[in-house]
């Protein structure tokens, strides 16, 4: 009987907070996301997404997107959930633990369930921990401190692979560019008419990995030599190309290849303007990380 009381006074306090606000427009939740926002479940220990992270920007609510910490209040409290000591003002309100004991954190736009609250403990200066669930949390990356980078090395599979592996790169997606067709399919990609290239589109702080790693990289992870395809991939869709962004990463890119070049290297690797990028279908993205097995044609190689 305790037990339906405690439900009942859970679901009434987040009723009561999105009524508040009865234009609110909520984001769909996953089953397990519906375990931890709505019924205020805890995610096992050391396994979010946002505990060991530490990438400039702010977090928001999983449920309705609002703003909930900047990345400038997150310490590592090492209790295995990501900890902040300040939140973004009147992002979070504090309600008792129906057990009495503890000050649970919910969204104070949607009541979305997000984790508790410490104090006292010596952390910071600030001496508070919120101790929230990743599941319960969007990250958005401060654009001011983003670059992105193209890279073409055979199939995006492999590429992507390697890319997305190092730190400080946000985000390593597949997809095509360099051809004549407007939002090319895969279908007509591979019919190697439309002149685009599988390519890699990199997002990375600069501040934590530079162009020039990720250029170095590039050349490190496939054979630049190759024409017109890579490994048993062949066909101009899988050239070897970096397609730069500005004059910087054009000057870059060109001094590693002449690098190699001077080293030996008959290097047949494009270093082309970027025209626009398309995102390939959703079956191409994180592919070897779903299927649980390593790229068939990408190796690594010091080359410099």
């Amino acid at each position: 009987m305790r037990n339906i009381f405690i439900t009942l006074v859970l679901l009434l306090q987040t009723l009561n907070l999105i009524s508040q606000n009865t234009d609110m427009k909520l984001n769909e939740l996953s089953k397990p996301e519906i375990n931890i926002i709505i019924n205020k479940g805890t995610e096992a220990p050391f396994t979010g997404e946002y505990n060991d992270f530490d990438e400039e920007g702010v977090y928001t609510c999983k449920q309705c997107d609002a703003e909930l910490y900047n990345s400038s209040s997150k310490f590592d409290g090492h209790c295995g959930w990501p900890s902040f000591d300040d939140e973004i003002e009147g992002a979070v309100k504090r309600i008792t633990d129906a057990d009495g004991r503890r000050t649970e954190i919910v969204c104070a736009n949607c009541g979305g369930h997000l984790g508790h609250v410490f104090l006292n403990e010596g952390y910071t200066d600030k001496n508070t921990r919120h101790c929230v669930n990743s599941i319960s949390m969007k990250f958005i990356a401060d654009k001011n401190n983003e670059e992105k980078a193209l890279f073409a090395s055979g199939c995006f599979w492999g590429t992507e692979y390697w890319m997305e592996k190092q730190e400080g790169v946000i985000s390593a997606v597949s997809g095509y560019t360099g051809g004549t067709v407007d939002n090319p399919t895969y279908g007509q990609v591979s019919t190697g008419t439309t002149g685009h290239a599988e390519v890699v589109e990199v997002t990375f702080n600069p501040s934590k990995i530079s162009y020039d790693d990720l250029v170095k990289l590039f050349f490190e992870t496939h054979d630049p030599t190759q024409e017109d395809g890579q490994g048993p991939d062949i066909g101009t869709q899988y050239r070897s190309a970096i397609f730069y962004t500005n004059e910087e990463q054009k000057k870059v890119a060109e001094k590693y290849r002449k690098i190699l070049m001077d080293k030996g290297y008959y290097v047949v690797t494009e270093i082309t303007k970027a025209t626009k990028f398309y995102s390939a279908e959703s079956y191409h993205q994180d592919y070897y990380d779903n299927k649980g097995t390593t790229p068939y044609c990408h190796f690594y190689k010091a080359k410099f």
